[in-house]
């Protein structure tokens, strides 16, 4: 399970920095229980984000049944997709 105030920080810790591999691994020594993975968000296809910035968006993974798939169910989701968004 994934908060919404645990998103919250997420995003405000997110909005403050560069969004790279060395944000996303800062995220996960600030939530150890959490799964990060580290993304373009033109890689993220057919799912939407709960919580969207100018730089990134933000997407929840459910990887209960050993397949990883996108969740909007904060109540199962397992970890978080920061899919940075390039600057056009």
């Amino acid at each position: 399970m994934i908060s919404e105030t645990q998103l919250e920080d997420i995003g405000g810790i997110l909005k403050q920095q560069m969004i790279d591999e060395s944000s996303v691994n800062e995220l996960r020594q600030k939530f150890p229980d959490i799964h990060f993975t580290y993304c373009m968000d033109d890689d993220v296809i057919a799912a939407s984000p709960l919580n969207e910035s100018e730089t990134f968006n933000l997407y929840l993974i459910d990887s209960r049944n050993h397949c990883l798939c996108f969740t909007q169910d904060m109540e199962i989701a397992t970890g978080v997709v920061v899919a940075e968004i390039e600057a056009a």
